[in-house]
């Protein structure tokens, strides 16, 4: 009887040792499974913190103020119509190799707006820069306004001519940027951002390599020294990325910042295409949405050899240097000569109060960027350094005419462009404060597609920390 009930203890106790085995064996899988979810997540976000390189502002203010005041206000003005509409011409042939390699996937097609969709406000021209003829046409059908706003010219005055003459030399004169689009070419269109949006398409290779390579290895400031390419699509394997960045800080202040400027412009690009990526296609209907997985192999410390972290603060500081533009450029658009003119005066009017909302948030944010350190030294030695700066950016600019894929164009062209306006306005300080309140500038202008560029890529760079918010919570959530 005794043998018998030890033999069962025995059978008891050899089951609840293995039985207590297999809970810890499963608790430390489960363990090590939610370690390796935490370091997924973490890979791209934990070092993501704190104060920026170069200025005095850290991401966490960053991501509060924009998420809360800006992104919603900027999301809403850019839906409005004299936002919606910019003029490109995707044909011009690229200046600096064989241009052959034009994308046949569909999802690179861009759809010109029709002639008669165009708002006749923004088909009549630049001259609705200082409309305030707008106010007075307000309520003509479309053929009377067309009619009024093409005899606008013959009832000016002598001494008015001459002064919008005076304005268009001086804007020819203008230091840009950018290579821009001549407006007036038969390839130049209208395009409806709304209906051509931002997102990933499929084009990449040799093509898309070839573009970033040219940005990254002609364009910034390389120093003969650094053997290792810049462009993040040819990482070399054996190079640990936080030492490759020594080369950087002892560049000057105006080539670093250049850097981080074009480096945050990539690592937007690569978020919106992320965010919108296509998940699946069948039956004449896509579905296209945020991948988590495409994120993680731009971003993920590993998979980036620890530059993901760096890609992503470069678009934090750019988005302090656009901000720093729009702060620049609110009494431009304060004053009450300044019209938002599409021909629909009520929508004009909230447009404008949607814009002045927008620099009132601006205005309160109180981490700007000092733009007053870059060119600061000698003055002969800095005004040759603006000079470089500026051809090394419109020569990027020229080299948006190379991209293959249409949709893809027509956003490196905005997006440019947009950061080339808040380069000249940063530039711009003496002429912004002398503008006069009830007329014309000679001293400082913006074209409507400026306004619309600038507009539409600081939006651009709003909504990807705003997504950065979703794949955080994204990855979060998959853990």
């Amino acid at each position: 009887m005794w043998r018998a009930t030890l033999e069962a203890f025995g059978v008891l106790l050899l089951a609840v040792l293995l039985g207590n085995l297999a809970l810890a064996w499963f608790q430390l899988n489960k363990h090590e499974a939610q370690q390796q979810q935490q370091q997924q997540e973490q890979s791209c976000f934990c070092h993501l913190t704190g104060v920026l390189d170069d200025c005095f502002c850290d991401v966490e203010s960053i991501d509060v103020f924009n998420n809360f005041k800006i992104y919603p206000r900027i999301k809403k003005l850019t839906e409005k119509d004299y936002f919606r509409y910019y003029k490109v011409n995707l044909k011009r042939a690229c200046p600096f190799w064989p241009d052959d390699s034009h994308c046949a996937i569909k999802d690179c097609h861009v759809e010109p707006c029709p002639e008669s969709q165009i708002p006749v406000g923004i088909k009549s021209g630049n001259y609705n820069k200082y409309s305030q003829a707008a106010d007075g046409v307000a309520d003509m059908s479309e053929c009377q306004q067309a009619q009024e706003l093409g005899a606008i010219n013959s009832t000016l005055s002598n001494q008015s001519k001459e002064a919008f003459a005076d304005w268009a030399r001086h804007d020819d004169a203008q230091d840009h940027f950018c290579e821009l689009d001549d407006e007036s070419s038969p390839d130049a269109e209208y395009v409806d951002l709304l209906l051509n949006p931002e997102r990933y398409t499929g084009y990449k290779g040799p093509s898309a390599w070839r573009v970033w390579n040219s940005i990254y290895e002609e364009n910034c400031f390389k120093p003969r020294s650094v053997y290792r390419p810049l462009n993040p699509l040819a990482l070399s394997r054996g190079d640990d990325g936080e030492s490759f960045y020594d080369w950087l800080e002892g560049l000057c202040l105006e080539k670093r910042v250049f850097y981080r400027l074009i480096s945050g412009l990539h690592s937007s690009i690569n978020i919106h295409l992320s965010a919108q990526y296509l998940l699946d296609e069948g039956w004449g209907r896509s579905v296209w949405g945020p991948n988590a997985e495409e994120f993680r192999s731009r971003f993920d410390t590993a998979e980036t050899k620890g530059e993901g972290t760096r890609r992503l603060k470069n678009l934090y500081f750019l988005y302090l240097i656009e901000l720093r533009a729009l702060y620049k450029v609110a009494p431009y658009f304060e004053r009450a000569v300044v019209h938002l003119y599409t021909g629909n005066w009520r929508d004009d009017a909230h447009t404008k109060e949607l814009l002045l909302q927008v620099f009132h948030e601006i205005q309160m944010f109180p981490m700007h960027f000092d733009e007053k350190s870059m060119f600061a030294g000698h003055e002969k030695e800095a005004k040759s350094l603006k000079e470089e700066f500026r051809l090394h950016f419109k020569n990027i600019s020229r080299i948006m005419d190379c991209v293959g894929c249409s949709k893809c164009r027509l956003w490196g062209k905005l997006q440019t462009q947009g950061l080339g306006t808040a380069l000249k306005i940063l530039f711009s300080e003496k002429q912004i404060k002398n503008l006069p309140e009830r007329s014309p500038s000679k001293g400082f202008q913006l074209t409507r597609q400026d306004v619309v560029a600038l507009i539409n890529g600081f939006a651009r760079l709003s909504t990807s920390i705003h997504q950065l918010h979703d794949f955080r919570m994204m990855l979060r959530e998959n853990r």
